[in-house]
């Protein structure tokens, strides 16, 4: 730029100089000056009248100059440039320079630009606009090709960019067959082959008794297959309703169990039930689900009152407590207000 500043303030000087009509002038030294008008052409001063000199007039070539002219000066204030002067005056052939401000740049993509003083009173070229220069875009790195087939398949840690090397891991949970590791080569190739993940499956679970599967029968079953049981009349399910076939090959639970209900054996005598004393033949078949609590009533072995005692059905299977003693036939029908569970109950201090 300061060999071409030189070259420029060189021509700017000598154009002030009358040019005989066998000296050239060059047409063009400031790039497209879009001239609208020339002044009158010569060859020498006297072809010129009123002061004028036959002077190089950019690409109007030798033409009739006033000398004197000037170009506006100062120009009106920019955003985003600022203008010099590059000669002491702003009189014809004078340069001025226009420089953009600092992140902003001319549509040629240059940030500085040179104007002419014309014989026309205008400064050479069009009005620089500067605008804000863009950021190159960041070239695209370099990768390796990984499958929808890889990506649907595996969990991979990691980028797939030259020089680099990713991870997998099976998104089933299943076993992984093949290198868990790969490198990205100059290439844009894998050093090996995608692994692959082998296919799980669930074996059939234990039967229940009891109780019925419902589900396809099959040999094995498919990850997130689900399995659902029920009981037969009278059972109640005791564990999960569903199991589903996990990632690893295993169910997620154990199956359940297929439960009975318990007799309640006690005939001649009240129980409490789901908080309510009722005879035992008040229920149907005089018999309790699994799980359900049942109290029975004791006597005190030194008073004349009774205190409660619970046990639980499980399976089928429910026993009286130790302290209870079912009541003859003749008690229960001569003496039914004297029953165990009519008295009335022991004080809290009476049963330890």
């Amino acid at each position: 730029m300061d060999c071409a500043l030189l070259l420029l303030s060189l021509w700017a000087l000598t154009g002030t100089v009358s040019l005989q009509a066998s000296e050239s002038c060059p047409k063009r030294l400031l790039g497209d000056e879009r001239r609208r008008t020339c002044p009158r052409p010569c060859k020498a001063d006297r072809d010129c009248a009123n002061k004028r000199q036959c002077l190089c007039d950019g690409q109007c070539g030798l033409s009739c100059v006033a000398p004197g002219r000037t170009c506006p000066w100062p120009l009106p204030a920019s955003e985003n440039s600022a203008a010099r002067l590059l000669s002491p005056t702003h009189s014809f052939s004078a340069l001025l320079e226009v420089r953009c401000k600092p992140g902003f740049t001319l549509p040629s993509g240059l940030d500085v630009t040179i104007r002419r003083c014309q014989g026309d009173r205008q400064w050479s070229g069009d009005e620089p606009t500067c605008t804000e220069a863009q950021s190159p875009e960041p070239a695209a790195a370099r990768t390796c090709p990984l499958p929808e087939e890889v990506i649907n398949t595996f969990s991979i840690q990691g980028d797939a960019t030259v020089g680099t090397s990713i991870r997998y891991s099976c998104l089933s949970g299943a076993d992984m067959v093949g290198s868990s590791e790969n490198f990205c080569q100059d290439n844009q190739t894998w050093q090996y082959p995608h692994p692959i993940c082998k296919k799980v499956y669930c074996l059939p679970p234990p039967e229940v008794e009891q109780g019925y599967v419902v589900a396809v029968q099959k040999t094995e079953y498919e990850v997130d297959f689900d399995i659902h049981y029920l009981c037969k009349k009278n059972f109640l399910l005791d564990g999960p309703q569903k199991i589903t076939c996990l990632s690893n090959g295993s169910w997620s639970a154990s199956p359940p169990y297929c439960r009975a209900r318990c007799l309640i054996p006690a005939e001649r005598s009240r129980v409490v039930i789901g908080g309510e004393k009722r005879w035992p033949f008040d229920f149907t078949d005089a018999m309790v689900p699994h799980g359900e609590h049942v109290t029975f009533y004791c006597r005190h072995p030194h008073k004349y009152c009774n205190f409660p005692a619970t046990q639980v059905c499980f399976d089928g299977k429910l026993q009286p407590p130790a302290c209870y003693l079912e009541p003859t036939w003749l008690q229960y029908k001569l003496f039914t207000q004297r029953l165990v569970s009519e008295l009335d109950p022991c004080e809290p201090g009476d049963v330890e």
